[in-house]
Parts: C-alpha cells; structure tokens; sequence
C-alpha cells in the first residue's frame, strides 16, 4: 500500500487536513490498483461517518475513509483494515454480495442501508450497486422500514447479550458486554435517521436526544456504561496505559482478527488520538466505548501472540474496567441483564423520535 505524502503533512512539511473529496479520490484509486484484481471481486463503495458529508468537508486526522470491497465469496477473508494510501487513511473490509442481494435486505439493516441512501459507490462493474442506490434512496426514509432497521439494531443488543460465554477469557467476555451495550445508542441514531457510528456513538446519541427533546436518556446511557459519573483524570489515566498496552501490541500482532487493522501504526491517529481528542474537548466519558473496546482488543491479540506482554498489561486494563463497576463474570452477566431491562425505555424513545421526525415519510 502505498502513501504519497507523509500521513498529516504536506510536501512542505506543513499540517494539513484532507477534504472528504480528496480522500473518496484516493480510495477510488486504491480499488482501481488493488480491489479489481481479486478474484470475485464485484464492486466497492463507502460506507461510515463520511456518507453524506459534502466533499469540501475536511477529514479530520483521527478519521478514516471506509471502502467496502464485494465480493462474490460467500466467506471472504478477512480485510485489510486501515492503512495510509495517497496520504489517507483508509478502512478496507470485505462484504458477501449475498448480504446486499436485494433493496428490501439492504433497507432493513441498520448498518447497510445507509450507504445507499445517497452516492456513495466507488466502482460497479456489474451495475448491482447502482440498482440497490435506485431501489433504496427512496424508500430509506419510509417509516415501514426506519422501524424495521430500529428493530434490527434492538434486536442485536438482546442477541449479543444473551450470548455472552461466562467461560471465554475475561477480556473478549468484556468485548461481548461491551458492544451490544453500546448499541442501545444505534437503536436511537437509526431512529433519527442517522449514521449508526462506530467509535462515536455516544457522542452522537446525545446530539440525537437532545434534539428531539430527551436529553434526560442520556445520562442513563452512560450509565449503562459505567462511565456516568467517571471524571476526566481517570479516563485520561486509562487512556494513557492504553497507548502503552497498544504500542506493545502493534509490532508483535502476528493472528488476523477482524478487527486486526484497528491495532497497527497507521489506525493509532483514530485508536489513541481520536480518543485524546474526545477528552480534550470535554467529551471524556464519551471516550470511554472506544478506550475500553481497544483494551479489549489488544489482549485478545496479546494473549494470542505474545502472552508475556499479556500478563504485564492485564492490569491496566482490568483497572479501566473496574472503573466500569466489573470486576468479574458475574458483574458484566448482571450489567447485560440491566441493558435488557433498560432497552424498553430506549425502544419507546426511538419511537417518539421516529413519530417527530420531520424526514420520516409514512410510505
């Protein structure tokens, strides 16, 4: 993969930030050099934070560009994740066609159907993209389906908590808590019609709350968190043995994991400074998903390929987590059993969000 320009600066040497424009050009690029030579390959498109975003809008340093390559592989491997090309920082992942086979599949996830509501297709060789844009833009806003996708997003939250494995190492059972709690706020952002993020979720639930005139559900959110009442000295403490515990990882991370590219030099701007950003503008509970999700996923690596570091890192993480009130298996199984007794309150929210919504059309 190859970069241009030193990542962040220009050829002077001088800051820069990269518009949206630019950055879907360089992606554009990569899937014309690299993604059209693999076998199966049937086309790209962006999806994430930046769908929508006007191309002037500037890309900040500690965001990415996400491509999704599909192929027609009912079990591609796994994508190469982020790496810097034409100075951008780009998110590679593989899709089955069989998951966008139809509109009516794409218009019920929560997490597909949003890159189809505008342009957002880099190449169609076989024109199915553009067919799913035509079917879906339409009817993205219809009610029918804003529900169905909310459903979706709920229904995740309660499969993924029942499933959590008691006997699984402590930290991928935190990442199988972890997740599903952060979904409630998906429930909500589908609600309003808005990208279901990933690191910033929070953050974009609370916008989405207030604005629709329930900023009392938020503080509840975090709560379910942990992180409520957690002040910015101990999230920036955790956040720095975090960059400790991701610097150990990068150079010895040898097993591929889905999320293997969030946990290389090139994803630190987004893992480690888009975290330290949050905290700097006040959004330090807000930092704490990603923080502990990152921990997370460095011990799942660690413990698979370097076991020493595993254990000399081990506890920093279990204090961040402690921090969360967990401390063991029955804790995180007792937090994922309040997420499910609190997902009503959230699921009656995001119906009056989708009863108010001025962008919600009834067909």
């Amino acid at each position: 993969m190859e970069s241009i320009i030193e990542p962040g600066r220009d050829a002077a040497g001088e800051n820069f930030q990269v518009t949206v424009g630019a950055a879907r050009t360089a992606a554009a690029d990569w899937v014309a050099r690299y993604a059209r030579a693999e076998a199966g390959y049937q086309g790209a498109y962006i999806s994430g934070s930046t769908v929508g975003l006007p191309a002037g809008a500037r890309l900040a340093p500690s965001s990415d560009i996400d491509v999704v390559v599909v192929t027609a592989e009912d079990e591609p491997p796994i994508g190469p994740g982020k790496f810097r090309h034409r100075g951008v920082l780009l998110e590679v992942s593989r899709l089955p066609l069989a998951a966008i086979g139809s509109a009516d599949q794409v218009l019920g996830s929560y997490h597909l159907a949003g890159s189809f509501r505008t342009d957002t297709v880099v190449d169609d060789p076989t024109g199915h993209l553009r067919t799913l844009l035509a079917q879906v833009s339409p009817r993205f806003a219809a009610r029918p389906w804003v529900r169905r996708r909310c459903l979706d997003a709920r229904r995740r939250v309660e499969n993924r908590l029942a499933a959590i494995d008691g006997s699984a190492p402590f930290h991928e059972q935190v990442t199988s808590w972890l997740f599903p709690t952060g979904v409630t706020t998906h429930v909500l952002l589908a609600a309003a019609l808005r990208n279901p993020t990933v690191r910033l979720r929070y953050p974009a639930a609370r916008e989405v709350l207030t604005d629709h005139g329930h900023p009392g559900l938020y503080p509840e959110l975090l709560g379910l968190l942990g992180c409520r009442n957690l002040p910015a000295g101990r999230v920036q403490h955790h956040l720095d043995e975090l960059t400790r515990t991701f610097d150990a990882t990068a150079p010895v991370a040898r097993t591929p994991y889905f999320f293997s590219g969030d946990l290389t030099p090139a994803a630190r701007p987004v893992a480690i400074g888009g975290s330290q950003d949050l905290i700097d503008r006040g959004d330090h509970r807000e930092a704490v998903f990603w923080i502990i999700a990152t921990f997370a996923r460095c011990h799942t690596v660690l413990a698979a390929d370097a076991p020493a570091l595993h254990r000399s890192r081990t506890p920093a993480f279990e204090a961040a987590v402690a921090d969360l009130g967990i401390g063991s298996s029955g804790d995180l199984l007792r937090r994922a059993d309040e997420v499910l007794r609190f997902l009503p309150r959230v699921w009656r929210t995001a119906e009056a969000i989708m009863a108010s919504h001025p962008g919600i059309t009834d067909q």
